[in-house]
């Protein structure tokens, strides 16, 4: 693979988060990295390696690949490329052939979907080829879910290293939030069930939904108000209530705990559970039931066309002026899985001052630059962001995503 014409590849580099992406790349990654910027649009490519090159005249510029969303077009690209970046969604609609390009031709590859239906199906086709290849692919790293994926993995290795004992329960909850919905992500909402059955929805975003094998089925007790209401309030977090993208992560989060030793690193009673902060209890109450209501919703397919008509278009989203006060700040707690009364309880805080797109092409960069110099001990497979480890977390903290630790002794 090292002989390949490029390090990578940015594939949909005229959208909305594929010009982040390649913006990233231009500012924070190596100057000697060979990478191209790809997409159907000649002049739009154009466009953006004009803007790329504005940024930081000094690096060598990307490359420019005309490919066409056609399983031939992506895998003459995808052989040119030790990294492809897919940032063409929806997913379950566009994102296949870059995928299946990637794993039959054993280059590496990342993308940013939310979609888990789209990631369960990718294992299933693609697994075992990618691994007889010998390419690594860790799809959803963007925003969903590599903050809580790898919230959680620090957490378990914390408890881990000090306490030598598993993990018991993470909770981990969206501290802070202040972001707008790019086009490409509200056009994903809104096209999940005109692309998957209700039943495969919910079998995908089962706690099990993508893991390899069955995963712990110990639950914390729920009280009766917690299950009607959807707050619960959790020491050292404040009040908690549903979380939207929960729902996305909690798969990968269980995805992680099974490929990275499950019983023996992360515990065998090991339990998840992904909230957001709220102001107070009534908020808590409200932001419950408003997603309650925005999901039944989704599934009238005459809300599902009306809503299209009154949102951003794929490729648009926030403009820099819009987002500029952006931020997102997660914090977990986890409760080691041990009879000591009192034990101690790890925490950790992660957080970025910016747009939630502008880290998700980041998080890109960042993953790839990782797979291609920092020697991970990983085979060919359908990984998740955890599997890159603490070097991943290193360079997402360099790059200002910003971890905090620590113990809490009672």
């Amino acid at each position: 693979m090292s002989s390949r014409q490029y390090d990578l590849v940015v594939f949909g580099a005229t959208g909305y988060t594929g010009k982040l992406t390649a913006e990233h790349i231009t500012t924070h990654l190596p100057t000697d990295l060979k990478w191209a910027i790809a997409g159907r649009s000649a002049t739009k490519l154009e466009d953006v390696a004009a803007e790329c090159k504005a940024l930081n005249p000094d690096r060598s510029q990307p490359a420019i690949e005309v490919c066409k969303l056609e399983d031939a077009e992506l895998s003459a690209l995808a052989k040119k490329t030790r990294v492809l970046l897919a940032t063409v969604g929806p997913y379950g609609m566009y994102g296949e052939p870059a995928f299946k390009a990637c794993a039959e031709n054993g280059t590496h590859y990342l993308d940013v979907t939310g979609e888990i239906p789209f990631v369960r199906d990718m294992i299933t086709k693609y697994e075992k080829t990618a691994q007889a290849n010998g390419c690594i692919m860790i799809p959803q790293i963007g925003i969903e879910s590599a903050p809580a994926d790898l919230v959680t993995w620090t957490l378990v290795d914390m408890i881990r290293k000090k306490l030598s004992a598993p993990t018991g329960e993470v909770v981990v909850s969206v501290h802070d939030l202040n972001s707008a919905p790019s086009g490409g992500t509200l056009n994903t909402v809104l096209s999940l069930m005109d692309t998957w059955s209700l039943k495969d929805i919910g079998a995908a975003h089962a706690p099990g939904g993508i893991s390899p094998i069955p995963v712990p089925k110990t639950q914390p007790h729920k009280s009766i108000i917690t299950k009607i209401f959807g707050f619960r309030s959790v020491s050292d977090l404040g009040i908690l209530t549903s979380s939207l993208g929960g729902t996305a992560d909690r798969p990968i989060i269980y995805r992680s705990w099974a490929l990275l030793g499950g019983d023996k690193f992360y515990g065998p009673n090991f339990h998840f559970a992904e909230y957001m902060k709220a102001r107070n209890y009534l908020g808590a109450i409200a932001i419950h039931f408003s997603l309650m209501i925005g999901s039944l919703l989704l599934a009238i397919p005459l809300f599902r066309t009306v809503a299209r008509k009154y949102v951003y278009k794929p490729g648009e989203g926030p403009t820099r002026e819009e987002y500029k006060n952006d931020r997102v700040e997660y914090r977990g707690i986890g409760i080691p899985d041990v009879q000591t009364p009192n034990a101690p309880k790890a925490f950790c805080r992660a957080k970025y001052e910016g747009s939630l797109y502008a880290f998700t092409g980041l998080s890109l960069a960042q993953a790839a630059i990782s797979i291609l110099r920092d020697e991970h001990d990983l085979t060919g497979g359908i990984y998740t962001p955890a599997c890159l480890g603490q070097k991943f977390i290193d360079r997402l903290d360099g790059a200002g995503f910003h971890f905090e630790r620590k113990f809490y002794d009672n």
